[in-house]
């Protein structure tokens, strides 16, 4: 069927599932949230509960594209000039000793195009699909994500990424809002804190569902492998040229 095995409800509510109107937005899966030397690990954290969602969301992934679900996906960082670093943010990260924009294993912490910042191999993006560069915590703040889903006629998404209860339930409070139905890819998102992962996924369930709804990745699998094939999900190569035939 098109519709998730998702709770509170069978997501999505208004209908069945359509490749043409759905995205999968990938949030921030970089070096910096995940990998070592990064700006989690730097603070201390367990990176292994930020990788847990990366095999999960390999799979999602393969499916969606497949399905022919547009792939969107977001990378948190700043200008080299930090000209778009409000203070707030700034005087947090030294405080608490990884200061953005300062150099560390991984290049300077949190800049637009150093080693820290980039995707991770595992979930690299298709030079088709698109990237959304933001400086905050929400996928819509200061980025044109409304505008590209608009365009597009996307209404309903999939969320996966990381971190559950920061980036990713700040970008689905900010679709809610906005009229955008979200489900939420129970373990293709991951914490630094098992308390606050769990409980973010509690709150989307709350009032029927306030922010949409949550499923795991086996149930998003079952949708999408459902789906009629995309005719032109992986482009043919181009045949190699025939040069014998032209002596």
């Amino acid at each position: 069927g098109t519709m998730l095995r998702s709770q509170p409800y069978s997501w999505p509510c208004g209908g069945p599932l359509d490749a043409s109107t759905t995205a999968l937005v990938l949030i921030d899966m970089q070096h910096d949230f995940c990998g070592k030397g990064g700006y989690v690990d730097r603070m201390g954290y367990d990176i292994s509960a930020t990788r847990a969602p990366i095999k999960p969301l390999q799979r999602v992934l393969a499916a969606a594209r497949a399905a022919g679900v547009r792939v969107i996906h977001t990378r948190e960082g700043h200008r080299p000039s930090l000209a778009d670093l409000p203070q707030n943010k700034r005087l947090r990260s030294t405080a608490i000793g990884t200061e953005i924009g300062q150099p560390g294993p991984c290049g300077r912490v949190l800049v637009r195009g150093e080693p820290g910042w980039e995707l991770i191999d595992e979930l690299r993006p298709l030079p088709s699909e698109d990237i959304i560069d933001k400086p905050g915590k929400g996928s819509f703040f200061a980025t044109d994500l409304e505008h590209l889903l608009r365009t597009t006629g996307c209404q309903r998404l999939l969320l996966g990424g990381i971190t559950t209860d920061v980036c990713v339930h700040t970008t689905m409070r900010e679709a809610n809002d906005r009229g955008f139905e979200c489900c939420l890819i129970t373990d293709g998102t991951g914490a630094t804190d098992r308390g606050n992962h769990a409980a973010a996924h509690k709150m989307v369930t709350m009032q029927g569902g306030v922010f949409g709804a949550i499923a795991s990745s086996d149930a998003v699998l079952q949708v999408l492998d459902a789906m009629p094939r995309a005719r032109d999900s992986a482009p043919a190569a181009a045949p190699p040229p025939a040069a014998a035939e032209t002596l």
